[in-house]
């Protein structure tokens, strides 16, 4: 027997603002009931003396220092520009205002 039923599908899907078909009631009701019951499973595995944690190994920083490095030079940005003008890319008019 399972525990979600079919009504509970549908009233999950009403709520949700899904049209389900009749087959497709059986069909989730049968897929939520599998999850249901792997996360059960899982949550008889958790002991008491595990404590919690969000990764299997201990995690350190993993990030680099901040270190201040040389960016590109005016020039330099602007010299695989397809158009430059007034030392800025020039890009396509989008609106139709006056400059």
């Amino acid at each position: 027997m399972s525990a979600i039923t079919r009504d509970e599908v549908a009233h999950l899907a009403r709520l949700s603002r899904l049209a389900l078909a009749d087959d497709e009631l059986d069909h989730f009701a049968t897929q939520l009931d599998q999850i249901v019951g792997a996360v059960a499973r899982v949550s008889e595995v958790a002991a008491e003396d595990i404590p919690p944690s969000s990764h299997a190994l201990p995690l350190t920083n993993v990030f680099r220092p901040d270190e201040v490095r040389p960016g590109l030079s005016h020039e330099g940005a602007l010299s695989g520009a397809p158009a430059v003008e007034e030392n800025r890319f020039r890009v396509p008019r989008i609106l139709g205002e006056e400059a």
